[in-house]
């Protein structure tokens, strides 16, 4: 006999009764091979709620719903769910049911086809109290990225499960190691301690490929943090305890692929479910596609729709209930463990309409979420185009708020990773990536980094991995305007074991305290003087920016606001140099002009015509307004 159940958790059971029957008795034999997504829902949700059922020939099954009563009876005459509508897709072993629900509770779903009946337990909680209007990450924080299976193996015993394929292996450098949510939480207090607010930590869902599974951008189910981090309570768990430190939470969400080990490849929902060629067929990475007047369709086209890489099939937000889940998803996580903000990966590789319906409902939902996409292209136009708010000819608003800023970070790099001689290098690259701000809707929202996940370690690319540079990249990243992100352990200065291996050997777990050289303390100590600055300083959160032009590989700004401004110089040159004070007066009538180095504690007063800075250092200080 032909079964077709629906699994969430708790085990269904069939049964006998009518449905004019309002109080009955579930008995008889049950099986399950499927299951109901999303995993749970609210009352008062703006998002309508459509739930996806997979099991053995669902297609045109009739659907009822029962409400668990306070004498733990079964009421089939229930109003707190309302079916409002359903419909199959290709694959007959699929259904969606559209549901409203207005009462929370225990529920069962009562699918019938064909003599036969199954049911799914189902949960509808209260929605949290202030969940629509919770506050999010902005340019007063600071996000520590973490790569999650490299960071701190805080539990060992997960290392390697069962029900996973690729088993930990320290001794393999593109493998697992262990790093998982446990070691996150172990953590926090250094977090803490080095001025960091929020953590982006890199996708923990499953991730069930057979190798190179730790980066964890291959998604095998959406709905379950990978056992070898832990499990969906203890991510919960991560997060309230962030809280309590005064640490934000964001997640890696990846909708433009999953993985090749997904439940669904086997039985797509639908043939467009995912883009599919007659052959493996790449996205040439041509964002320009987008928003290119001369662009052909061809190219628009396969920019979206190409794979990121073989086992990473791209998915069709074209498809509309496709989209309708993704945008679940993402709200389900949100509300579920209560997190922060969102990242999103390879966001212009998403179809490019659908991408931006995905954001609406997610901010129509929590209309203050900040969600930070990487858009990894230049210059900063191209960026530009991507941030919600923009001016773009073509009308498109991608409701994306804050974008990543890879022009400045390329900039930096470049800036430090010579001695800067030649015509329009060394910190005038700086200075010219950041005279780019007019493109941007808002120049706070912009995520500002040195250093992530997939590039090259910032103290690997600087001028003889100089520990000076190193700080010098990260006053311009703790004072410039935006939102800076530090990778987890640029903290400490640290190196990739072996460049010519790849990005997994830049991806090392944290050092531990006793293992650290006096050279990686004195950069911490450095770093954590300056982002515990800035972590107080609303100036440097808010306020506007005024910048001076050098040619001797010097740079200088303002940040201020009608309280008081910040000043920071940087010597990027192997010579001294003297601070050009007369060039700032049209700002500096405004403010007092003494204040002390908040890194070394030096009185300077810039009022003075002759203050010298070393080579290769910088100052950062406080003002008062007069």
């Amino acid at each position: 006999m032909k079964r077709f159940f629906v699994f969430l958790g708790l085990v269904p059971f069939l049964f006998s009764c009518t449905s004019s029957v309002e109080s009955y008795e579930f008995e008889g034999e049950y099986d399950t091979i499927a299951r109901v997504e999303p995993l749970s829902w609210w009352t008062d949700m703006h998002c309508p709620l459509t739930l996806m059922f997979y099991g053995e020939d669902l297609a045109d099954a009739q659907v009822e719903v029962c409400k668990k009563m306070p004498d733990g009876k079964w009421n089939m005459a229930t109003k707190g769910i309302v079916i409002k509508g359903q419909h199959n897709a290709e694959s007959k072993n699929y259904l969606f049911v559209d549901v409203e629900a207005k009462e929370a509770g225990e529920y069962r779903f009562v699918l019938q086809k064909d003599g036969k009946r199954a049911i799914s337990d189902y949960v509808i909680n209260e929605r949290r109290e202030g969940s629509r209007e919770r506050e999010s990450f902005t340019s007063a924080d600071v996000i520590y990225l973490i790569m999650s299976d490299r960071f701190v193996d805080g539990d060992t015993t997960n290392n390697s499960t069962p029900d996973t394929k690729e088993k930990a292996d320290k001794n393999n450098v593109h493998g697992r190691w262990g790093g998982d949510i446990q070691g996150i939480i172990n953590s926090l207090d250094h977090i803490v301690e080095l001025g960091a607010t929020a953590i982006w930590p890199t996708p923990m869902l499953g991730d069930d490929e057979a190798a190179w599974s730790y980066h964890g951008y291959a998604c095998s189910d959406y709905y379950h943090i990978d056992p070898r981090y832990g499990d969906n309570a203890q991510y919960c768990q991560l997060v309230q305890e962030a809280h309590k430190k005064g640490i934000k939470m964001l997640m890696d969400m990846v909708p433009n692929h999953c993985g090749s080990e997904h439940w669904w490849i086997k039985d797509l929902p639908y043939h467009d479910w995912i883009n599919q060629f007659d052959e493996f067929t790449n996205t040439p990475n041509v964002f320009s596609a987008n928003y290119d007047t001369n662009a052909s369709e061809y190219d628009r086209l396969m920019s979206n729709r190409g794979w990121f890489d073989k086992p990473m099939p791209d998915m069709n937000l074209e498809n509309k209930d496709l989209l309708k889940y993704f945008q679940q998803w993402a709200i389900w996580w949100i509300e579920y463990a209560d997190l922060d903000g969102l990242r999103v990966d390879t966001y212009p590789y998403i179809e490019r309409l659908p991408g931006a319906e995905w954001l609406k409902a997610i901010r129509e939902e929590y209309p203050n979420i900040n969600i930070v996409g990487e858009c990894w292209t230049r210059p900063a136009s191209a960026v530009a185009y991507w941030q919600s708010g923009a001016k773009n000819y073509d009308g498109f608003d991608s409701n994306l708020p804050t974008v990543m800023d890879f022009p400045v970070e390329e900039a930096i790099r470049q800036a430090l990773e010579n001695d800067g001689w030649g015509w329009g290098n060394g910190l005038t690259r700086v200075y010219d990536a950041v005279a780019m701000d007019y493109l941007y809707a808002d120049v706070n929202k912009l995520l500002l980094f040195v250093g992530n996940h997939d590039v090259d370690r910032f103290a690997d690319v600087v001028k003889d991995k100089d520990p000076r540079r190193v700080k010098l990249g990260n006053v311009m990243i703790a004072t410039m305007r935006g939102i800076p992100q530090i990778f987890a352990g640029d903290e400490y200065g640290m190196v990739s074991s072996d460049m010519s291996l790849g990005h997994s050997t830049l991806r090392r777990p944290l050092p531990q305290e006793a293992d650290l050289t006096a050279e990686e303390k004195d950069m911490f100590a450095f770093q954590s003087k300056l982002f515990n600055f800035r972590k107080n300083e609303p100036i440097i959160h808010f306020g506007k920016t005024m910048h001076f032009f050098a040619r001797d590989n010097t740079y200088s700004y303002f940040r201020y606001t009608d309280e008081g401004a910040v000043f920071v110089f940087l010597n990027a040159s192997n010579d001294e140099r003297v601070i050009p004070v007369s060039h700032y007066a049209e700002i500096l009538n405004k403010y007092q002009t003494a204040g002390t180095d908040i890194i070394s504690g030096n009185q300077y007063d810039l009022a003075q015509n002759d203050i010298r800075i070393a080579p290769l250092s910088s100052i950062v200080l406080k003002l008062g307004k007069k």
